[in-house]
């Protein structure tokens, strides 16, 4: 269900992207900090915080920093497609010999 979500998500990014970029006539992808900023910029702050006083923050931040300025769509539609393959029923193969 949440592979469903966050494809729903990418898809939605997707469309609006495109539509700016039309309008624009130039290609815009918004980055993933730019929306998260702009639906919820407590919990960007929350998570900034959170990382800065964890051990390893150092670590983390580098990569995650890249990843908050990659567009929504390219953030979300992985994540979806990972959780739909993780949540998906594995099929036995019934092997029949004639």
């Amino acid at each position: 269900m949440l592979g469903y979500a966050f494809l729903a998500i990418a898809i939605i990014a997707g469309i609006s992207d495109a539509s700016i970029s039309i309008a624009q006539s130039q290609v815009y992808m918004a980055p993933l900090v730019d929306v998260w900023f702009e639906l919820s910029p407590r919990t960007l702050e929350l998570m900034n915080e959170s990382l800065r006083g964890s051990a390893y923050g150092h670590l983390w931040e580098p990569g995650l920093r890249v990843v908050l300025a990659w567009p929504v769509w390219a953030v979300f539609a992985p994540l979806g497609l990972i959780f739909l393959w993780l949540g998906s029923r594995r099929r036995t193969a019934h092997v029949q010999y004639a």
